[in-house]
Parts: structure tokens; C-alpha cells; sequence
């Protein structure tokens, strides 16, 4: 309100003393006063107003950086999900805003070591990608928890103390096993081992193991089998799916694939259900019948388990011992790890059957939910990851038969479990997807004289995965026009390869990188490529012009250059057209 003051202010001196002069008559009418001049009216400043601070102007460079940055980072998280595809075209984005900006891609400095390391960075990536996941290369696995468990067995174990001794008398008492569990010194010590050092194994495993034990449950009391069986996982992987022992046993069961062969799981180049829970465990309750009717004794049945029949009856022979605990007394007729795997399976079953008893914190780990969707081609677990937005280890939790990256090839209708929600997205997908995209695999088609040997090395992959992928032995015959299943590696940034080679020699330091690619693998057909050449020793731009079949004015319009002088390091962006013919 300070603007509007001057108004109220007397026009000039004369009035003010006027008025002052009418004020006084009026107070007194026999005398008259003096005039006294009124205090002067303060003088309000107001300030003018003060002109913004300029705003410093966004720098074009740093935001063009930035963009690029972005793009990078969402490529790198695509990538941790297994999104290659997605995390592909975030990777090229990161380039091409480069590429198209005024700038380029190599006239202003910043963006030019920018622009380096970007390349650098994701061809690493593409190193990497191509090492985990070619198609060829089996998943990970875990190590199985046999092994620590029977390696700690070798070792002095602890005596149990009173205080576990009671407990477990106490336990026995109000506990009805269908298994006969002696409360001997070995089977207390272990018991003595799992709530003590070894209480947060027990724990993890128990809870890990309680999605999978109303289903264990179901299947041995529709077999009659002991329902105390079903925590002989607890020990053999401790519940974990992709399990694999020093030995080659794998899952839950811990099969070794003979084993498995002989109690009707499959295992081929795709597909191993000695991962798959359900499956397993009805090949475990077939194997435990049998190997019970073998020996009529359950404590004898586990140790074959262990150690197998064939070698359990040459030690009951050579010994004339029928009991397993006189038989384990010696260490003359069965290895150490057979004669300490019974206890410790016993010690699990008397504290899983009541964990709170042992102060045990359990908390189950809940089931994900799934569906089924039947898939009629074979396709690509990281295409489902991204059509329906989760992770591939995701995909990978659900199915843990499936061995590689793609569902079985030759099989018709397989039924792969999807999160729940995502049946219908993956058959709309399916349906529009080219069949050509759906799975990182090709078909060569075989010509008059060509062997396994020659194709792989063709090729370039194995000759035991080239014949195991096809369902054939390394030395079976070939007949001309035989359709075999090559893996196609699935790159980021595909650069040429085997199918399709390079104009130019690459190296670790000398790299052709494709930025983008519409390569599609179908026979003939034409398609266009942007790759990102790094400029070497010797090289000019007719050189290069030449190697890649275009003109050294294209080059220089593609990468804005004014001039021919290009120097060693300098990465020039190529658009190329190129015939792609399908082996």
C-alpha cells in the first residue's frame, strides 16, 4: 500500500498553513495565537522494482548428454531383467540421439568422449550377454547342500547336551513317526549340529520347503509311503529347485540322471525334470517303494539312497550285517558319507516334524502364482519376460525344467507356466509375433556330404550340443535336406557374425558394433543395418567406403563431416544394406 500515500499529502504549503490557521480561531476566539508551522510530511520512497536475475541458459550439450544417459540407464535395467531386446533398443537410443543431434557424433568434444565410452560400455555388454546367454549355454545352478552337510559330517561333530537330549525325549514321547527314529549318540549329535551352528540352514530350508510340502505329502500317501520322507530334501538341496550336487545330481531329490532315466523323468538338450518339483517327487516316491521292497527296511532304504542299492547289498554281503547301525559301525564296508547320511536325515526329520519345539523361526515362503499357457512353437523365455513386463528369472523360477533359454523345439504344445495374469497376453503376442522372432534359433539345411562335424564347425557351436539339440549322436548320419535347429546368439547390438560376416576384420580394440539392426533370419531378404565403425590404422574414407560397398560421400553425409581427414580411434556411423540368407 505503500504506492498509494502520496496521494493523501496537502497539494502545497499554503493550504497546510490555512488549514492550520481555521483549527486554531476556532479553539480560541479572544486571543489569537501564532501560526505554528505543522512537522513536515515524511516523504515515502518507494523502490522501483527490481529486473529479474537473467536465468543462465540450459547448456544444449549437457542436456543432450543427459538424454543419452537416460536412455543408457534404461537399457542397463531392461538388461538386469533380461530384456534383451528392450535393453537393445534403450542401447541404440543412446547413440542415435547423438548420431541425430546437430552435434553428431564426433565434432564437439564432449560429445565425442561421450560418445566413446558409450560404445565402449555397451559392447561389453554384449560380450557379456552373448557369454551367459547363446542359446547354447546351460542356466546356473546352485550348489547342493549335500555336500557341505556330508563334508561337515567328516568332521568332529558336537556331543548333544542334556539340555537337547530331554528335548528330543521329550519330543519322541508325543510324536508319532512312521519311521522308526532311534535316540542314539549319532542321532542326537546331529540334532545337537542343527540347532546350534547349523540353525539358520534348518530354518531357511524349512521355510523354503513348506510350499513344497503338502504336495510331497500328497503324492507319498497316495503311494503309502512314510510321510517323514518328505523332508529328505531338508537335507539333500535344502528345497531348492536348481540344486546341482559336485556329483551331477540336481533338484530337490538330488537325481543323478540315471537315476532319474530309470524312474521316468526326462532329460534331453532342453528339458532336465529332475528340476521340476512335482515331477520329481513322483519319481522319488517310485524310487523309495523300490528300493524299500529291496531291503524291507527303511534305515537300509535311505542308505541306498545315498549310496546306491548295488553297493549297500555287496557291504550287507561282505559283512553278514542286516541292520544298518551294526553295518555302520565299521568303516570296512560303507564310505563315511553313506554311514553319516542316515542320522542326519533322521536328526531333520525329528525337528521338522516340530520345529518350535528346537526354537526354530519359521516363516513360509508363499507360492507365486502362476497359470498355464500352451505354447505351439517354441519360443524364447526372455520374449515372455517382456511381453509381460517381469523379469526372465521370473520365467526361469516357474519353469526350472527348462535348461536353456527356450522351450523345447521339436515339441508340440508345451505348457509353460506364466505369472498369473499373463496366459492371454502371451497368446496375443504369439499370434502376432513373427515365428522367426519367437526363439533365439535357426535351421541350417543340410547340403550333400556334410556330417555333425562339419556343420558345427561350420557354424561354430558344439558338436555335442549341435547332435544333442537334434536328438542325434555326434557320428549319426546326415541326408541332404535334413532341417537341424542352430542356437542364433541373441546379441544386443548384433554385429555380424557367423550367418552374416564382417567387411571388416574385428578385434578387441578394432570393434564393428551395430547400433541398430532390422535383420530379420529369413532367406534373402533384404534388410538395412547402422553400424558404428571404429576407424583404424591405414583405414581412409574410400578404404571404408569400399569395405562396406558405399560412397565416401555418404559417409560423410551420414556422419557430418566437412572434410576427408578422419584419424585412428574416430568411430563412423555406416548404413548398410545386405542380403541375409537363412542356413
Amino acid at each position: 500500500m505503500l504506492e498509494y500515500l502520496p496521494m493523501l499529502r496537502p497539494r502545497n504549503g499554503l493550504s497546510t498553513a490555512m488549514l492550520a490557521f481555521g483549527l486554531l480561531t476556532v479553539g480560541c476566539a479572544t486571543k489569537v495565537q501564532p501560526a505554528v508551522a505543522p512537522a513536515p510530511t515524511p516523504q515515502v520512497v518507494v523502490a522501483a522494482p527490481t529486473a529479474p536475475a537473467p536465468q543462465p541458459q540450459p547448456d544444449p550439450i549437457t542436456e543432450l548428454i543427459a538424454l543419452s544417459n537416460q536412455h543408457f540407464e534404461a537399457g542397463q535395467h531392461e538388461l538386469q531383467l533380461g530384456h534383451l531386446e528392450r535393453a537393445k533398443t534403450e542401447f541404440n537410443r543412446a547413440l542415435e540421439v547423438l548420431l541425430e543431434s546437430q552435434f553428431g557424433g564426433r565434432t564437439e568434444p564432449q560429445i565425442r568422449e561421450h560418445f566413446d565410452r558409450l560404445v565402449e560400455k555397451i559392447s561389453a555388454y554384449e560380450v557379456t550377454a552373448l557369454a551367459q546367454g547363446d542359446g547354447f549355454i546351460e542356466k546356473k545352478y546352485e550348489p547342493a547342500t549335500i555336500d557341505d552337510l556330508l563334508a561337515i559330517s567328516t568332521f568332529a561333530k558336537p556331543v548333544a547336551t542334556q539340555e537337547t537330549t530331554e528335548a528330543v525325549a521329550a519330543d519322541l514321547k508325543t510324536t508319532t513317526h512312521d519311521i522308526e527314529i532311534p535316540m542314539n549318540t549319532r542321532v542326537l549329535s546331529y540334532v545337537e549340529l542343527f540347532t546350534g551352528r547349523l540353525k539358520s540352514y534348518l530354518e531357511e530350508g524349512l521355510s523354503r520347503g513348506a510350499r513344497f510340502l503338502p504336495m510331497i505329502q500328497d503324492v507319498f500317501r497316495a503311494e503309502g509311503l512314510p510321510l517323514d520322507l518328505a523332508y529328505i530334501p531338508l537335507v539333500e538341496s535344502a528345497f531348492k529347485t536348481n540344486a546341482l550336487s559336485r556329483a551331477s545330481a540336481k533338484g530337490i531329490w538330488q537325481f543323478m540322471r540315471g537315476t532319474a532315466l530309470e524312474n521316468g523323468l526326462r532329460h534331453d538338450w532342453y528339458i532336465d525334470e529332475r528340476a521340476e518339483p512335482e515331477k520329481a517327487t513322483r519319481a522319488a516316491a517310485k524310487y523309495l517303494k523300490t528300493l524299500f521292497n529291496m531291503f524291507n527296511d527303511w534305515h537300509l532304504a535311505l542308505a541306498s539312497y545315498n549310496g546306491g542299492p548295488g553297493r549297500l547289498q555287496r557291504a550287507m554281503q561282505r559283512s553278514g550285517r542286516e541292520d544298518f547301525w551294526e553295518l555302520s559301525t565299521s568303516s570296512r564296508f560303507l564310505p563315511q558319507e553313506t554311514r553319516e547320511y542316515v542320522p542326519l536325515i533322521l536328526a531333520a526329520i525329528i525337528i521338522a516334524r516340530n520345529p518350535a519345539q528346537y526354537g526354530m523361526n519359521v516363516e513360509p515362503v508363499d507360492a507365486p502364482g502362476f497359470e498355464t499357457v500352451t505354447l505351439p512353437k517354441a519360443v524364447d523365455l526372455r520374449r515372455v519376460a517382456e511381453w509381460t513386463g517381469t523379469p526372465v528369472q521370473t520365467i526361469q523360477d516357474l519353469n526350472p525344467e527348462l535348461r536353456r533359454w527356450t522351450t523345447p523345439v521339436r515339441a508340440k504344445d508345451y505348457s509353460l507356466k506364466v505369472p498369473e495374469g499373463a496366459a492371454d497376453v502371451i497368446r496375443d503376442r504369439m499370434a502376432q509375433a513373427d515365428p522367426t522372432d519367437l526363439a533365439s534359433l535357426r535351421w541350417h539345411t543340410v547340403k550333400k556330404g556334410e556330417t555333425v562335424l562339419t556343420v558345427a564347425k561350420k557354424l561354430r557351436v558344439s558338436r555335442a550340443d549341435l547332435a544333442e539339440a537334434n536328438y542325434l549322436l555326434t557320428t549319426s548320419k546326415l541326408t541332404a535336406g535334413q532341417q537341424l535347429i542352430i542356437p542364433r546368439a541373441p546379441t544386443m547390438l548384433l554385429a555380424a557374425r557367423a550367418d552374416n560376416p564382417a567387411p571388416v576384420t574385428e578385434s578387441r580394440s578394432n570393434k564393428t558394433v551395430v547400433a541398430s539392426n532390422t535383420v530379420a533370419p529369413r532367406a534373402q531378404k533384404s534388410a538395412q543395418a547402422k553400424l558404428i565403425y571404429q576407424v583404424k590404422s591405414g583405414d581412409t574414407l574410400s578404404s571404408i567406403a569400399k569395405a562396406f560397398q558405399t560412397s565416401v560421400a555418404s559417409l560423410k553425409q551420414w556422419n557430418r563431416l566437412q572434410t576427408n581427414s578422419i584419424k585412428v580411434g574416430d568411430r563412423l556411423m555406416v548404413f548398410q544394406n545386405r542380403e541375409v540368407a537363412n542356413d
